[in-house]
């Protein structure tokens, strides 16, 4: 499933190169019907932002007049992300990862710890023993890779499109999807890598 999911975001991505075809000078013809539209109104997006554990609780605002959606997303920022589950995976497959880490609160992001770090090494040093969870592991990379195309695919086009003018839905538009840039969702998968 991983697997699909991660072409899926491949196809999305190519969706930028139409995208990035567009003019300033086209873009302008029909900003101003966009009004105060902008890409926080996704409620898709932001779940996939939840369930890859990017929880922002005060990105639930754009979504406070819709009653079904604001429930949806507030489930998914109360669950345990993919990645929450795959440290589980770990620890149940005989790994060590510390209670802290375990029994953390679901509803903020995943911050880098040690123990995770220390049973995604010992996967990585011997996957013929831990083939699923290195499996599992390489997935997960593919599924971040593929999403970090897809932000560094939005900034460059934003700023090719409208420059540095603030975003629709009043964000200062080039400025913060540049710092979305460096949102790591699973960061012990790229710190083991420089330590192979």
């Amino acid at each position: 499933m991983l697997s699909r999911v991660s072409r899926i975001l491949e196809q999305l991505n190519s969706a930028w190169d139409v995208l990035r075809t567009m003019t300033p000078s086209e873009y302008t013809m029909f900003r101003e019907a966009l009004g105060q539209s902008s890409g926080f109104q996704s409620y898709q997006y932001r779940m996939i932002e939840y369930l890859a554990g990017n929880k922002n609780a005060a990105m639930m605002r754009p979504h406070a007049h819709d009653e079904a959606v604001h429930t949806r997303l507030e489930a998914a920022r109360q669950a345990p992300s993919l990645y929450d589950q795959a440290i589980r995976v770990l620890h149940r497959r005989g790994l060590m990862i510390d209670d802290k880490v375990r029994d953390r609160d679901v509803t903020a992001p995943h911050a880098a710890d040690d123990s995770v770090r220390a049973a995604w090494m010992a996967v990585y040093r011997d996957p013929a023993h831990f083939w699923e969870l290195y499996e599992l592991a390489e997935k997960l990379v593919d599924f971040e890779d593929y999403f970090r195309r897809w932000r560094f695919n939005h900034v460059t086009t934003v700023e090719r499109v409208i420059g540095f003018k603030r975003g629709t839905g009043g964000t200062s538009g080039v400025s913060y999807l540049r710092r979305m840039l460096d949102v790591v969702l699973f960061p012990e998968l790229w710190q083991v890598r420089t330590e192979l």
